[in-house]
């Protein structure tokens, strides 16, 4: 028998069904059958202790690929491992026809990757604007920069509204919106969101979902690491599961919300 909070957790909230329904059935981009993103058997140390073993994924162009499990599975070790926050100790990681496993982080940014954080980890004593423009801090492309900018406040209205407002002042899901935002502004090909919905309540979760659902109708490809299962095996063509460090199922999203331990583990079935 689950303990009660596990229970609870599992209940699946009326409203993401709803979102579950229309979502899956509004006509999602199936990807443009070009590997964008390729991580190769990668193992990852912390100290002595593998975090991930033998980890492999792939991610087509215009693909939102998801990454479920328990904490501790080995999600953000593997997003920090793509994003060059982590060397694997072995394997390989391809993007764009590129190795980039030994890559140190800004390079990656340049290259085209860019993550929003578990937490978000916006700077609190900047401002709103001081803070998409960190997001952009490589960049010398200032004609393309405003589009960006233009983007992240079609996409995020609020910002547009608070730019000169303290980052740390903004509620919970502001905050979200704003790493989003901030991670947009480096104008990546590939967008690594790690737990975007984490803290956020059951209407904010929906608005964040339905904001990543339209910057992917953009054309843009996205790793998504995500605590609610069901919503994210909503948004995601493919998914992995991983279990204490190892990828345990894999498979297309639909597949994976029918399947029997899925249901079970995850979905509250």
């Amino acid at each position: 028998m689950r303990p009660y909070w596990v229970e609870k957790r599992l209940q699946p909230n009326p409203s993401i069904r709803k979102f579950e329904h229309e979502f899956t059935h509004s006509g999602l981009s199936e990807g443009g059958g070009k590997l964008l993103l390729t991580v190769k058997e990668i193992t990852v140390h912390y100290n002595k202790v593998d975090a991930i073993r033998n980890i492999s994924i792939e991610v087509e162009e215009g693909e939102i690929v998801t990454l479920i499990g328990s904490n501790g599975a080995g999600k953000t070790t593997t997003l920090r491992t793509i994003s060059g926050l982590n060397h694997p100790t072995t394997g390989e990681i391809w993007f764009a026809d590129k190795r980039i496993d030994q890559f140190p982080p800004e390079k990656v940014n340049k290259a085209g990757i860019a993550q929003v954080p578990e937490n978000r980890r916006v700077f609190p004593y900047m401002t709103v604007a001081e803070n998409l423009e960190m997001g952009a801090f490589l960049r010398r492309d200032e004609e393309e920069m405003n589009q960006n900018l233009a983007e992240v406040f079609t996409h995020f209205p609020i910002l547009k509204s608070r730019q000169k407002q303290m980052a740390g002042t903004m509620s919970g899901g502001e905050q979200q919106m704003l790493a989003m935002g901030r991670a947009l502004m480096s104008n990546p090909k590939l967008l690594l969101l790690d737990e975007p919905s984490l803290g956020l309540s059951p209407i904010m979760c929906l608005e964040i979902a339905k904001i990543i659902r339209d910057i992917h109708s953009q054309g843009r490809t996205i790793v998504l690491v995500e605590q609610n299962a069901r919503l994210a095996l909503a948004l995601a063509q493919k998914g992995y599961v991983l279990e204490t460090g190892n990828i345990v199922l894999q498979g297309d999203a639909k597949e994976l919300r029918d399947n029997e331990k899925v249901k079970k583990a995850y979905l509250g079935g």
